[in-house]
């Protein structure tokens, strides 16, 4: 870690931040008795707290946002050069960064041709949200206003966003929410169970959970459905990759009954499971692609809301009805940092392999947790897509009670103990916060993967014998 700060200097920092910041879920109780964790500095997998203690990130930022590793000169210098030449202006206007990436990304997803930009996975979804219900007047009378959205999924923390939450414990508290959101059920083979489909599995399942989507879309009525928004693995929901046959079964619904397709790619996108996008595995082609944390691996802020030509034509319009285009605005989405930070992100997955890598790494996690599911019987489930894995765990592997949370909570706390740190659903779905979770940096080694799996034997080992 680097000395620049002395003893007093980081001792008035903590006094500070006690003081004055309020931490993201997080209870500051314990703090009137001790201090918060503070990070000082970050390297390739590595960062250092206050106290000098290092730390292997297997959760690139604790929410899956430093996807190509801390301490990359070549986007701070492109951050650094581009804000001395222009730092912003409203995005009426074009930038040149922002130009050249919104080119470069869609040259990565072939299908769909333009980007907003914006400045949080949130707000994203929600230009997506304001899209569909205008599509909904300029098209279809002021119906087909309903946007459909899957139990488990995570789409944001503004209202309505989480008035499309599928995590009900993550939307206690807060509502009431914006009408016209509707839940479809999940599509987790491992708690089939849950959705009566126990006797399926494979392809036979995967279709069965998707028409259970048609069986929603009926009972609202198809002319009053606008869109589907799913995420392509749900994230904080328990790292939930959908069965063989879902996707192909949801794109012919979603054609059958003119419901436009929203993928949010916030977790996924720009390479966490192996591919530019996660919906990529699946061949389909959605209406709207939603994308922010991995964009510009927290370097700087952005997200994009990504549509199809044919989206965009609906709001080319020279007839005299003044409110004829997308009447909205993202302040920060004129933020140049945040393209100019992309661009070089984007550089650097494709000329290191990143992608390749994180395929090859993901496979070597998957294996060595596959193994310690052998070894400890808490395991129940290994599961995920390139490096964004989830371990569930459980009391019984027959009946598939999960632990407690705060059983949970203390594997993930011993690995934070050995200098790991590790990700867990948590506060998220009433009874169902048991999956730990995995996401490293696309920069991965073999031997950071295995660091991680033994920290994760160990705590196994400490907490459950």
């Amino acid at each position: 870690m680097d000395g620049n700060f002395n003893d007093n200097d980081l001792e008035k920092v903590v006094s500070a931040d006690k003081a004055h910041v309020w931490h993201h879920l997080t209870q500051h109780k314990p703090f009137e008795t001790g201090d918060p964790r503070i990070i000082i500095e970050g390297k390739g997998m590595r960062v250092w707290d206050q106290n000098g203690k290092e730390y292997l990130d297997a959760v690139s930022g604790a929410v899956w946002t430093v996807n190509v590793g801390y301490g990359r000169k070549a986007i701070a210098d492109a951050v650094h050069e581009q804000m001395m030449k222009i730092c912003y202006f409203a995005q009426t206007a074009g930038s040149i960064p922002g130009s050249l990436f919104a080119e470069k990304l869609i040259e990565k997803m072939p299908g769909m041709s333009r980007v907003y930009y914006t400045n949080s996975g949130s707000e994203a979804n929600e230009k997506a949200f304001k899209l569909v219900r205008q599509i909904a007047h300029k098209k279809y009378g002021g119906k087909k206003t309903k946007i459909l959205y899957r139990d488990r999924d995570y789409h944001g923390s503004t209202l309505a966003t989480m008035s499309a939450g599928g995590q009900d414990e993550r939307t206690a508290q807060y509502g009431p929410f914006a009408p016209d959101f509707v839940r479809v059920p999940h599509c987790m083979e491992y708690r089939k169970h849950e959705l009566g489909l126990e006797h399926l599995s494979g392809a036979e399942f995967g279709r069965a959970a998707a028409d259970a989507i048609e069986e929603v879309i009926l009972r609202e009525g198809p002319e009053t459905v606008g869109a589907l928004c799913l995420e392509p693995v749900t994230a904080g929901g328990g790292v939930i990759e959908a069965p063989e046959g879902y996707w192909e079964r949801v794109e012919e619904i979603c054609k059958k009954y003119e419901v436009l397709l929203h993928i949010d790619e916030v977790v996924c996108g720009v390479g966490r499971t192996g591919t530019w996008f996660g919906y990529q595995h699946y061949g389909i082609k959605p209406d709207f692609v939603t994308m922010a944390k991995g964009v510009a691996s927290g370097y700087a802020a952005i997200a994009c809301m990504v549509t199809t030509e044919e989206v965009f034509d609906m709001f080319k319009d020279d007839s005299s009805d003044h409110l004829n285009y997308f009447r909205d605005i993202s302040t920060f989405g004129g933020c140049t940092a945040g393209p100019a930070a992309a661009l070089e992100n984007m550089r650097i997955i494709e000329e290191e392999g990143l992608l390749e890598n994180c395929t090859a790494m993901g496979t070597r996690m998957m294996a060595n947790l596959e193994v310690l599911k052998e070894k400890h019987s808490v395991i129940g489930d290994v599961r995920g897509k390139g490096l964004f894995i989830g371990a569930e765990l459980v009391v019984d592997r027959d009946t598939k009670e999960p632990v407690d949370e705060k059983i949970c909570a203390q594997v993930v706390a011993d690995c934070g103990a050995q200098g790991v740190i590790i990700g867990m659903t948590n506060r998220s779905i009433p009874g169902r916060n048991n999956t730990l979770c995995f996401s490293p940096a696309l920069i991965a080694t073999a031997d950071d993967i295995d660091a991680i799996t033994d920290a994760v034997d160990n705590a196994l080992t400490k907490v459950f014998g």
